[in-house]
């Protein structure tokens, strides 16, 4: 597997992180066989958040990588903050340490690999998040650090502050989500099908070396359902089993590979824990789609050329 960096941290890590957001609800049995395909393939790159489950999420994968006497250097472990579920988001230096102490007890970990504020707290003042990054990393409890669906500018302002680099940007991302890859293809075209959405994201990360984690990869709008197999997605659905032949995988392969194939170098982040579909997802690795492959998907999608 060629790994890739992620941005300016000097971690090299897989072009799939595991989303951990469903272990709290699954048996044991499968979590534990989820473990343990994830690391046969090669697939060490979890990836938290200390809402998932009320925190379970995390606490499970704690007891399943101590159970497996797993060595913790042989994983990395990324956890997300900043939610405050139904009231509010809270970038304040005490909610981010007190809630990066929560998230180690659970994991049983001394430390983070990599932490994400989870969503953009309008009240940020990016002084005191930097106290907070710098009192983890001094302390030796993170050693990295990003964001989550964030914009350029909210971007820049709190790295005007910041003594580390925001390494990561975790955003919504998937053939039927697309806009940070559609919008600059619709430049100078004066028809009101040029919404304004995603300020430049693609391309500011790209320039300041800030790798995009693509968040529910085959989902469709926010939540709404997955787009493989959905009748609102015929041509897509029609197009993905077409080179799911050609390429010999599946078209959850497919779909997967079609993200990994932008030269942005992002990294994808699945949700699934189930061993086989897991399998099915690391065969996006293992191939490099046509570039009339990729647009051809693009269109199916329901996005144009102009």
């Amino acid at each position: 597997m060629e790994k890739i960096k992620l941005g300016k941290s000097g971690l090299l890590v897989p072009p799939i992180a595991l989303g951990c957001m469903r272990l709290a609800d699954a048996e044991r049995k499968q979590a534990d066989a989820f473990l343990h395909t994830a690391l046969e393939l090669g697939l060490n790159f979890f990836d938290h958040a200390d809402i998932y489950g009320g925190g379970a999420c995390e606490r499970v994968f704690g007891e399943m990588i101590k159970d497996a006497g797993v060595r913790r250097e042989d994983l990395i472990i990324q956890s997300k903050c900043a939610i405050v579920p139904g009231k509010m988001y809270d970038f304040s230096k005490e909610h981010i340490l007190s809630a990066v102490d929560g998230s180690l007890k659970r994991l049983g970990t001394d430390y983070l690999d990599v932490l994400l504020l989870h969503r953009p707290d309008a009240l940020m003042e990016p002084e005191e998040v930097a106290e907070a990054f710098d009192e983890l990393e001094k302390s030796g409890k993170v050693r990295h650090f990003g964001v989550s669906n964030e914009d350029p500018y909210t971007m820049e302002l709190l790295q005007s502050a910041l003594h580390q680099p925001i390494c990561a940007n975790q955003l919504q991302m998937s053939l039927t989500n697309a806009t940070m890859i559609a919008q600059p293809m619709n430049t100078n075209i004066c028809d009101g099908l040029n919404p304004v959405l995603d300020n430049g994201v693609l391309n500011y990360c790209r320039l300041h070396n800030i790798t995009i984690q693509t968040w529910s990869p085959f989902q469709y709008g926010f939540f709404e359902g997955v787009f493989i197999g959905s009748e609102k997605y015929p041509k897509l659905n029609a197009k993905l089993d077409e080179l799911a032949e050609k390429y010999n995988v599946t078209n959850t392969a497919i779909a997967l590979a079609w993200i990994l194939r932008h030269p942005a170098k992002m990294q994808a982040v699945t949700g699934t824990i189930n061993p086989k579909r897991l399998c099915d997802c690391a065969a996006a690795l293992d191939i490099t789609l046509a570039r009339e492959d990729w647009y051809a998907l693009y269109l199916a999608a329901g996005y144009r050329l102009p």
